[in-house]
C-alpha cells in the first residue's frame, strides 16, 4: 500500500494536482520512517500549495524527535532545499552523513544545495562520493553532467562519468537514456538519438526508452519520433509522456487534428500544464481555429511595464547600476549555459533570486509587485488557462538571471510549470533599445518544435533597461540573436496563483 500510494502521489504531483498528492502522503509521513522518495513527494506537494513553512516545520519536528537518525536529518535537508534554504539544507545533509554510514541519496541532496550556493567544486565532490556508493544512479549522473557542462562546456568531459559507468554496466538502458538526455541538452540531438537507436530497435524496448529516443528524434525527424511514440503508447496506453511526445510529433508531420485530440485527452487530467496548452494552441493555429487568437492575443496578454524606482534609490538608473553589480557577482564570467535551458551563448544563475538576501535583488522583487497586480487586474477573469486561475494574488515559482554574450539568444520555449512568465531588462548592449533591426528582441509565437507547415513569430517586444514584460507561461517565446561585445543582462521569473486566504 505505501508504495502504491507513493506512485499515485508522484503521478498527482507530476499532473499538477498537489492537494491530492498531499492527501495521500500525509498519513504515511506520520506513521512511516522517512524515506527520501516519500519525503520528496510530500515536500513537493506542500511547496506547490505554497505551504513552505509547513513542509520545513513538519520535517524539522521529525528530526528533533529523532536526533540520531540519519534519515530524519536527510528528510529535513530535502524540505529545506525544496524551499530554497540551501545553506541550512547543506548543513542538515552533512549532519545526516555524519550520523551514519554515508548514503548515496544524501550525498546527492547535499550536492544540489551546494550547486545552488555556487559551491561547485564541493558539489562535484559530493556527487562523485554518491556515485562511488551507487554507480548506476542515472539521476546522480545527470546532475554531475549538468555541473560539468556548466563549468567546462565540453561534451566529452560532461559524459565522462557516464561513459565510465557504461563500460562497467554495458547496455544499462537507464544510463544510456541519461547520456542521451545530456547530449540533447547540450545541443546534440543526433548524438542523443545515436545512443538509443540500437536498444530502441529491439522489439522488447521499454516504453520509457522509446519515449527518450523519440524526444531525441523530435527536432530533426518527427516522423521517426511519431513511430517511437506510437510504439510506446501501444505498450503503455496510460503513459502521459508517450502521448505528449506523440502530440508533438504529429504537429511535426502535418497531422494537427490528431495532435489536438491527444492534447485534449492529456489536458483533461492536467489542465494547467503550460506545455500541453502550447501544443494545443499550436494545433489550433495550424487548423485556423479562432481559439488560437483568443488564447494568444499578444496585444492583450503580453504587457510591458516600466519598473517603478525601488525605495532607497534616487532614480531607476542608479538602481539598475547597483542591481547589475549584484547580478554580475552571481554569474561565472567563464561559465557556460546550463543544460536543458533555452539560452545559448551565455550564463544563468543557479539559485532562486526571489529568496536572495542581496539588498538590490530584494528591492527588485518588491518592486515587481505593483506591475504584477496591475497585470492581473488587466487580464481579468475568464475560462481560458490564464484568466480562470486569476484569484488576484500570486507567488513566485522560480527566478533566475541570464547574461547573454555575443551571438546569444533564447531558443523558443514555454514554461511548463508556470502561469505568468516574465523578462526584466537590467543592462543591454549600446544601441539595442533604439535599434531598427530585431536583434535582441523578445519574440512570441514561433514554436520550439517542428511543425508542418513551419510557423513563424507573430509579435515582438523591443527591450530597454528597466522594462518588465509579463505574459502567459504557455505562449511560445524566444529572443532574436544579437551581435555585440557587450552583454545582455536580464532577470526572469515564473509566478503561479497565490494560496487562497
Amino acid at each position: 500500500m505505501p508504495q502504491a500510494a507513493l506512485l499515485l502521489a508522484r503521478h498527482c504531483n507530476d499532473s499538477q494536482r498537489p492537494a491530492e498528492a498531499f492527501a495521500l502522503l500525509a498519513p504515511l509521513c506520520r506513521t512511516s520512517k522517512p524515506d527520501a522518495a516519500l519525503v520528496t513527494q510530500h515536500v513537493a506537494a506542500l511547496v506547490a500549495l505554497g505551504r513552505h513553512d509547513e513542509a520545513v516545520g513538519f520535517w524539522r519536528r521529525a528530526a528533533e524527535a529523532a536526533p540520531n537518525e540519519p534519515s530524519a536529518a536527510h528528510a529535513l535537508a530535502i524540505a529545506l532545499a525544496a524551499t530554497g534554504r540551501h545553506a541550512e539544507a547543506e548543513s542538515a545533509a552533512a549532519q545526516a552523513i555524519a550520523l551514519g554510514t554515508p548514503d548515496a541519496a544524501t550525498c546527492f541532496t547535499r550536492a544540489r544545495s551546494l550547486v545552488a550556493l555556487g559551491e561547485f567544486a564541493r558539489a562535484e565532490t559530493a556527487l562523485r562520493d554518491g556515485l562511488q556508493l551507487d554507480p548506476r544512479n542515472a539521476g546522480a549522473h545527470d546532475h554531475l553532467a549538468r555541473l560539468t557542462w556548466m563549468r567546462t562546456g565540453d561534451p566529452a568531459q560532461t559524459t565522462a562519468a557516464l561513459d565510465a559507468a557504461l563500460q562497467t554496466f554495458p547496455g544499462d538502458t537507464a544510463l544510456l537514456a541519461a547520456k542521451a538526455a545530456i547530449l540533447q541538452g547540450a545541443g546534440d540531438a543526433h548524438g542523443a538519438y545515436a545512443c538509443l537507436a540500437a536498444p530502441a530497435a529491439h522489439a522488447q524496448a521499454a516504453p520509457a526508452l522509446l519515449v527518450r529516443a523519440g524526444l531525441s528524434a523530435l527536432t530533426f525527424d518527427p516522423a521517426n519520433a511519431r513511430e517511437l511514440a506510437e510504439r510506446a503508447l501501444r505498450l503503455s496506453p496510460a503513459s502521459t509522456a508517450a502521448r505528449s511526445l506523440l502530440a508533438a510529433a504529429l504537429l511535426g508531420t502535418g497531422d494537427a487534428r490528431g495532435a489536438l485530440e491527444h492534447c485534449e485527452s492529456l489536458l483533461a487530467n492536467a489542465p494547467d500544464d503550460q506545455y500541453l496548452i502550447a501544443l494545443q494552441t499550436t494545433a489550433w493555429r495550424l487548423l485556423g481555429d479562432p481559439r488560437h487568437d483568443a488564447y494568444c492575443n499578444y496585444a492583450q496578454l503580453v504587457q510591458p511595464y516600466r519598473l517603478p524606482t525601488p525605495d532607497g534609490w534616487p532614480d531607476l538608473a542608479s538602481f539598475l547600476a547597483d542591481l547589475k553589480r549584484s547580478l554580475e557577482r552571481l554569474h561565472d564570467p567563464h561559465g557556460h549555459p546550463l543544460l536543458f535551458q533555452s539560452l545559448r551563448h551565455g550564463t544563468e544563475t543557479t539559485g532562486d533570486l526571489a529568496r536572495h538576501a542581496d539588498p538590490a535583488i530584494r528591492a527588485l522583487f518588491a518592486a515587481f509587485d505593483a506591475p504584477i497586480r496591475d497585470y492581473l487586474a488587466h487580464v481579468g477573469h475568464g475560462d481560458d488557462p490564464l484568466r480562470r486561475r486569476n484569484r488576484g494574488s500570486y507567488r513566485w515559482n522560480g527566478s533566475w538571471s541570464v547574461r547573454l554574450r555575443d551571438a546569444g539568444f533564447h531558443a523558443n520555449h514555454v514554461h511548463p510549470r508556470g502561469w505568468i512568465s516574465s523578462a526584466f531588462y537590467v543592462d543591454l548592449p549600446d544601441g539595442m533599445a533604439a535599434a531598427t533591426t530585431p536583434e535582441g528582441c523578445l519574440a512570441f509565437g514561433e514554436p520550439g518544435i517542428a511543425t508542418a507547415p513551419p510557423l513563424h513569430a507573430q509579435h515582438a517586444v523591443r527591450p530597454e533597461p528597466g522594462l518588465l514584460v509579463l505574459f502567459p507561461s504557455y505562449v511560445w517565446h524566444g529572443t532574436v540573436p544579437f551581435r555585440s561585445e557587450q552583454a545582455r543582462l536580464t532577470i526572469a521569473f515564473d509566478a503561479v496563483p497565490g494560496v487562497p486566504a
